[in-house]
């Protein structure tokens, strides 16, 4: 399938990812092997294995039990409570980074989506964090039932904004999503670190260049 490459002056919405963007990558793997009784690099493929289906809609009781089937650990609904809390702590540390960006880009009034792969319950807690304010909408693919990069989840994203595809910069650290948003005809680019997307954003007539 070509890749679309819309007008770059019809940019208008920056869209978001959340983790690995926004945030910086967990820290709480190491607590959550504990609190399992298994090692750290046990765990890393049973969590991630698991992963898609808890991004797509899958409770917290149904991922955390899949992943201990897969460790051969019996995971109680008590246990599903405390590994759910850690796991979503684990991803609440936004890079500060990225903060300053999100703020220079609200205080020029760019309006800002954000579009996350995440489960619903940690999208609760997104929706509570000081950040939250500066996006005029936050979508979590849990809460949605579909995942970046499924066609249908660009659909219903400009839906929600009421814009074309082509109004849109999609910002993410995952070439196969970049890739999947290109193929719906928005903007898109890889996210490395805050320096090289502000130069991105310059280039794109969202923020002056030469900062």
């Amino acid at each position: 399938m070509a890749i679309l490459q819309p007008e770059r002056d019809d940019v208008h919405w920056v869209v978001f990812d959340y983790g690995e963007v926004i945030s910086r990558p967990t820290a709480a793997l190491p607590r959550l092997a504990g609190m399992l009784g298994v090692s750290p690099a046990d765990l890393l493929p049973a969590y991630w294995a698991e992963r898609d289906r808890y991004d797509r809609g899958c409770g917290d009781t149904e991922y955390w039990r899949a992943v201990g089937r897969r460790l051969g650990v019996r995971v109680d609904d008590d246990l599903v409570a405390e590994l759910a809390r850690a796991d979503i702590a684990g991803w609440l540390h936004a890079d500060p980074g990225t903060l300053a960006l999100l703020v220079e880009l609200s205080a020029a009034e760019v309006p800002l989506a954000l579009l996350s792969n995440a489960s619903a319950s940690f999208g609760r807690a997104a929706e509570r964090q000081p950040w939250a304010g500066l996006f005029r909408h936050l979508m979590f693919s849990g809460d949605l039932g579909i995942a970046k990069p499924d066609p249908e989840i660009w659909r219903q994203l400009v839906d929600r904004l009421g814009a074309r595809p082509e109004d849109c910069l999609f910002l993410d650290d995952k070439r196969v999503n970049v890739d999947g948003a290109r193929q719906a005809g928005l903007h898109a680019a890889q996210w490395t670190n805050p320096g090289h997307i502000r130069a991105r954003l310059a280039q794109f007539g969202v923020l002056p260049a030469g900062r």
